[in-house]
């Protein structure tokens, strides 16, 4: 039972918690863009998706560059540097996600449910890109 409570402990920091706050907030972005524009507008479901994913990370970014990962990029070069990082983890799980999106909308799964198991998978890659990646706070040349 300790061993659980020190995984708990370790796993549920308040970075983990602000980025599942605001993850929830992206993914409701992301599935309600989806679901206005596929089901009440009619437009083509992949259409829909690369729109809803484009929305979703445009709010990811906003949220997490200050409120979850707090950068500490101070010039426009390292800001720019950041966004660069940013994008590029974003568009490797956005292929993630379309690929997904064009594997699972074909089977009898309910395309809501595909979209949304594609999405948990999204989220969890992209806290590792994000925090390793896009927001590593890397020591400057001492």
């Amino acid at each position: 039972m300790e061993v659980i409570k020190k995984i708990i402990k370790k796993v549920l920091t308040r970075e983990v918690i602000l980025y599942v706050v605001f993850g929830i907030l992206t993914t409701l972005v992301n599935l309600g863009s989806f679901y206005v524009m596929n089901t009440l507008w009619g437009w083509n479901e992949n259409i829909s998706n690369v729109i809803a994913i484009l929305l979703a990370v445009l709010v990811a970014y906003i949220t997490n560059k200050d409120l979850v990962f707090h950068s500490k990029a101070e010039t426009a070069k390292e800001r720019l540097k950041e966004f660069f990082k940013f994008m590029v983890g974003r568009a490797f799980t956005m292929v993630i996600e379309f690929l997904g999106g064009l594997l699972l909308f074909q089977t009898a799964i309910p395309i809501m449910i595909s979209k949304c198991v594609v999405t948990i998978i999204v989220i969890i890659l992209n806290f590792f890109i994000s925090k390793f990646f896009a927001f590593a706070n890397h020591k400057k040349d001492e």
